[in-house]
């Protein structure tokens, strides 16, 4: 397993060998053992970039996620599982409105997108919604107090 860390905004408390231990545990709990994955931690500023390049969206938004599978079939066999970006700004701002600490916040919107690598997609149905809060919040308890 291999899991790319980029920090493009610091948090105090938080280095890149913390967030590749815990997402390595809740990828080998979702059966990707041999997947690679991409994390990059920025701003406001490069995410809405990225939104709005990508999704057509404007404006920052707290994770994206760009999934490797689902689009024509790569030249050569991979297990990378796709990007995930999270605005550090968002979290920050989530936190602080919901009493969660920063890092909670951060590995919330981490697992959040790791989740729509992996297929699961909160605005299909409330029922989706639901089943893709749950396993959040499974995988939260999961890592908690590592």
């Amino acid at each position: 397993m291999k899991i790319q860390v980029l920090l493009e905004q610091k948090i105090p408390g938080l280095k890149s060998r913390k967030i590749v231990q815990k997402l390595t545990k809740v990828l080998k709990d979702l059966g990707c053992k041999d997947c690679e994955l991409s994390v990059l931690l920025t701003g406001d500023r490069h995410i809405a970039e990225l939104n709005q390049r990508y999704l057509k969206r404007k404006g920052p938004t707290n994770v994206l996620a760009f999934p490797m599978s689902g689009g024509p079939p790569p030249l050569v066999e991979t297990n990378l599982l796709g990007d995930v970006v999270v605005s550090v700004e968002r979290a920050v701002d989530e936190s602080n409105e919901s009493g969660e600490s920063l890092e909670e916040t951060l590995f919330r919107l981490l697992i959040h997108g790791i989740l729509h690598l992996l297929g699961y997609d909160h605005e299909k149905s409330p029922e989706d919604a639901t089943l893709m809060f749950k396993e959040e919040e499974r995988l939260l308890a999961l890592i908690k107090e590592m």
